[in-house]
């Protein structure tokens, strides 16, 4: 049985709750049980039906509050995916790396065309890491303690999932340099990313090693959830951008973050106005059990 989960940032009317069920049942869904889990903040609707079509019919909500609608199956991960940059971090880590080195509007430029889709992804991110030649090294340590900010409710998330059970993987396109103390500091278990050639403290304005790209994120999901032995209904994904679409497709279901308008059109769900607890919401774990 589908479950839909509105969670919103200000308090809604008493009966958005009822007429929300009104509008499943008139688009030809059984509706069961209703309630609100917190008062006009969070509430969920049981119904019968394909979890899909509940959609058109709660889009008018979405103006005020995330809508996400899972099957029940799918409310016990085994495995989480997420994307790094932009999703569990505030930030666009080769961008603040281009600041130091004084090309960021360059940089900035050729990852938002690359995360609309608009460029292939290894070319744009070479090219991007091509203009960080002569980088100190040291830039990025100061980088990780003085700009990078993790995105509101990232570590909550993934500590919650993993106390669980559900193995947490973080799979990036951007730089192990980054990625291994985010991971490490968020709580995930495993982390896949790109490696900056660094020589004589400097980067050498190259990648060493197979790249992490739209079909590499994708395939790592399936090595991941085969290894484990997981169903496709067990498997989450995260991400914002063209490069996690591969990702959020092969996921049993794919949830794209505060994303880019083709991410958005992939995914299962999206979530536009909370931060990520509003997937433990969507998951049923009540706030009491989460895990900071």
């Amino acid at each position: 049985m589908p479950i839909a989960t509105l969670i919103a940032a200000e308090p809604l009317p008493a009966g958005e709750l009822n007429a929300a069920a009104d509008r499943l049942h008139q688009a030809g869904l059984v509706v069961g049980q209703s309630q609100w889990i917190e008062p006009g903040l969070v509430g969920a609707l049981h119904f019968t039906g394909d979890a899909a079509a509940a959609n058109a019919p709660l889009d008018s909500l979405r103006t005020a509050a995330d809508v996400l609608v899972l099957d029940e199956a799918a409310r016990s991960p085994r495995l989480l995916m997420s994307d790094m940059d932009s999703t569990m971090i505030a930030n666009e880590c080769i961008d603040e790396l281009a600041d130091y080195a004084g090309v960021k509007p360059q940089v900035a430029e050729i990852t938002e065309r690359a995360m609309q889709g608009e460029l292939d992804f290894e070319a744009a991110l070479r090219e991007r890491v091509a203009l960080l030649k002569g980088l100190s090294e040291h830039v990025i340590g100061d980088c990780l303690g003085h700009r990078i900010q993790p995105m509101p409710g990232a570590r909550t998330l993934v500590r919650t999932l993993r106390s669980r059970g559900c193995d947490c993987v973080l799979v990036s396109g951007g730089f192990h340099s980054f990625a291994d103390v985010i991971g490490a500091e968020l709580g995930f278990h495993a982390v896949f990313a790109n490696r900056l050639v660094i020589d004589h403290g400097h980067l050498t304005g190259e990648l060493e090693g197979a790249i992490v790209d739209a079909a590499r994120k994708a395939a790592i999901l399936m090595e991941q959830a085969v290894g484990h032995g997981l169903e496709a209904a067990q498997v989450i994904a995260l991400g914002d951008g063209a490069n996690d679409i591969p990702m959020l497709k092969a996921a049993g279901t794919g949830i794209a973050y505060h994303a880019k308008p083709a991410a958005i059109a992939a995914a299962d769900g999206h979530i536009a106005h909370g931060d990520w607890t509003a997937l433990l919401h969507a998951l049923g774990i009540p706030r009491g059990d989460w895990s900071d």
